[in-house]
């Protein structure tokens, strides 16, 4: 049965965690972020070529994020030997967090599609449950790199043979676990207090791999200082 637990909204208190960091030893926890502001985005694995594409751009912003006080940090759906020696060839200034079982992911509400058995009878209720049909019919091209919309899973396959990403054992793994994991960003105050959130996809599958863009991000940190 799909988890069906609502993504947390801003006034909700920001869950606690501890997790493995991939970009230094050791491990950070909601209490090691207390005290000042921070972003936090909860991503699928290395072998989404979009989260990727995200982690980049959060990266371009975090020198303007840090300068309003404000710490960048990223949950990733992959084992920490496998995140670590991916960005040790890849360093980044963003905080990586490294949750390959998405515990975190569920505890701040961010949706796992399931897919309905063939022949069910129920409706299916995005962003929780889907039909087959109603995943293969959705065309995707958030970052415009494809001449016109693709399916998701083939929009994927090309991103990852143009970046010369190929999937490991762990990477494969988590695909087959947590393929249908969707994304999140929320903005937490000084106070452990949600101000922002956004989640991926909540109106269908043909808005999957849509994030917030650098402006957005930086629009809602600037609301924060108000």
């Amino acid at each position: 049965m799909a988890d069906k637990k609502r993504p947390l909204q801003p006034g909700n208190t920001a869950p606690a965690f501890e997790l493995a960091t991939a970009n230094f030893d050791g491990t950070v926890s909601l209490a090691d972020l207390s005290g000042r502001p921070f972003l936090i985005g909860f991503f699928r694995g290395l072998h989404c070529p979009f989260c990727r594409r995200q982690l980049e751009q959060l990266a371009g912003i975090e020198p303007t994020l840090n300068a309003a006080g404000v710490k960048t940090v990223a949950v990733i759906n992959t084992p920490v030997e496998r995140a670590r020696l991916y960005f040790r060839h890849r360093p980044t200034p963003v905080t990586l967090l490294c949750d390959p079982d998405c515990r975190t992911h569920r505890a701040y509400g961010v949706p796992h599609a399931e897919f309905q058995p063939d022949g069910s009878s129920e409706p299916p209720e995005w962003p929780y449950t889907a039909t087959m049909a109603q995943f293969q019919a959705a065309r995707i091209n958030p970052t415009g790199e494809f001449p016109e919309p693709l399916q998701p899973m083939e929009a994927n396959t090309i991103l990852n043979a143009k970046d010369r990403f190929e999937l490991d054992e762990a990477d494969q793994a988590i695909f087959a676990k947590h393929a249908t994991q969707l994304v999140g960003h929320f903005l937490v105050d000084q106070n452990g207090t949600i101000a922002w959130a956004q989640m991926e996809a909540l109106d269908g599958p043909s808005s999957l791999c849509i994030f917030p863009t650098a402006a957005e991000i930086i629009a809602a940190v600037g609301e924060l200082a108000r």
